[in-house]
């Protein structure tokens, strides 16, 4: 009975954040780039867009921790183990992005901001791929 509920929150919750990475690599970025000729004003806006949000991910990601251990622990699924070390990579990656590649990016001079772009891609793709096969793996785990 708690396991539908479950499984519609958790999978909401991997669908909020795969969209929102998936938007920001394919759409934001991009766009950013067009918009933003001069490295420095780029940069400053996207530290704008991304002030304040490191919470609400570890939020999101401790979520989806808790809401797959659950699933897990009610139901036995394999998959939904499986999809454990996915979130957790992944969640590691943004820690590293959120505490080490943004503070340095701060900070960084103007000709190193496209090395700090190109490896932040990098690890936005990694997460992205991560989190959409967790999602795919308990999406699948749960309609069988």
């Amino acid at each position: 009975m708690l396991r539908l509920p479950l499984v519609v929150a958790h999978l909401t919750m991997a669908a909020v954040w795969l969209g929102s990475m998936t938007y920001s690599l394919a759409v934001v970025q991009p766009k950013t780039a067009r918009f933003f000729p001069s490295e420095r004003a780029r940069e400053d806006f996207l530290v704008v867009l991304a002030h304040g949000n490191r919470w609400r991910v570890v939020a999101l990601v401790a979520a989806l921790l808790i809401t797959d251990t659950a699933l897990y622990v009610l139901t036995g699924g394999f998959g939904y183990l499986t999809a454990l070390p996915l979130y957790a990579i992944a969640g590691g990656i943004f820690v590293h992005v959120s505490w080490r590649h943004w503070p340095a990016r701060v900070f960084a001079l103007d000709h190193e901001l496209a090395g700090y772009r190109k490896r932040l891609r990098i690890m936005a793709t990694t997460m992205t791929a991560l989190v959409g096969a967790a999602f795919l793996v308990v999406l699948t785990w749960s309609v069988r």
